[in-house]
């Protein structure tokens, strides 16, 4: 049945991209800007099994959204809700589809390790502002499990110093419930993994989307300063949420230098 429900879904998400896209592409050659890649991420999100509700209201423009991450269907149900775009590891480009499919919806790509081009990076970021986009950002930098916030890793919030004029940060919360856990891609499990057990999942699962309230940037001294007021805020709203403190992530992340606190003592 596991199968079954992979192969239906899979089936349901190419039937959703031969309906969508040719919409895009037509619109585009007509107008700027297209609605459907953002319907596309909406419907795709329902496909694979999440029930997604938005909790607060979101900005639709001019704004920075800074939240933290569980797995791509946070991908999925963000811009569905929102029409944000992201930014996005650079290694996400090449790959089949998924890159393709990443353009479609603005990202914007960086690449962590090359420090020479953190400027045009950053340049691009101000682009798609100036350009009255909406951009998210996950500065945790890896997925976690729903049960902990790894430190705030800002050199994307470049973009904020100085804050482009009217730009304002928008932390958001993504709760998958009791679900969190297994839904998670964390530790040394490939995406390709993730992707079958999420899809083959029996039923649905709720996801919602919490917007918190929104600051300016420009209330704060530099990237730091506003990653750390995000992350505050985050906390706060995710503690209360889960009705319980925050636990240590148990996974070393080697990208963004995280080790458990059991592995740095040793």
């Amino acid at each position: 049945m596991g199968w079954l429900r992979l192969t239906l879904r899979a089936l349901a998400l190419i039937g959703l991209l031969l309906v969508f896209v040719p919409l895009h592409y037509l619109y585009r050659a007509l107008a700027y800007g297209s609605p459907f890649p953002m319907l596309f991420l909406r419907y795709a999100a329902r496909v694979c099994g999440a029930k997604v509700e938005v909790i607060g209201t979101h900005l639709r423009r001019d704004v920075v959204y800074i939240a933290n991450h569980l797995s791509w269907v946070d991908i999925l149900a963000l811009a569905g809700a929102s029409g944000t775009a992201f930014v996005a590891k650079a290694e996400l480009a090449d790959a089949p589809l998924v890159g393709w499919l990443a353009r479609l919806n603005r990202t914007v790509f960086v690449k962590r390790e090359h420090r020479m081009g953190v400027a045009e990076q950053i340049n691009a970021l101000k682009e798609a502002l100036v350009d009255n986009w909406s951009v998210t950002v996950f500065p945790e930098g890896t997925t976690t499990d729903g049960q902990s916030l790894l430190p705030f890793k800002t050199s994307m919030l470049s973009v904020l110093e100085p804050p482009p004029p009217g730009v304002l940060v928008q932390p958001v919360v993504l709760d998958y419930g009791p679900v969190a856990e297994w839904i998670g891609w964390i530790g040394e499990e490939g995406g390709l993994n993730n992707a079958k057990r999420v899809l083959s999942r029996k039923g649905t699962f709720r996801l919602r989307l919490y917007f918190l309230e929104p600051f300016s940037p420009e209330d704060f001294r530099g990237r730091k300063a506003i990653g750390q007021e995000a992350r505050r805020r985050i906390e706060e709203a995710l503690v209360a949420i889960l009705e319980k403190p925050l636990r240590p992530f148990a996974h070393a992340v080697a990208p963004v230098r995280y080790a458990p606190k059991s592995e740095v003592a040793q």
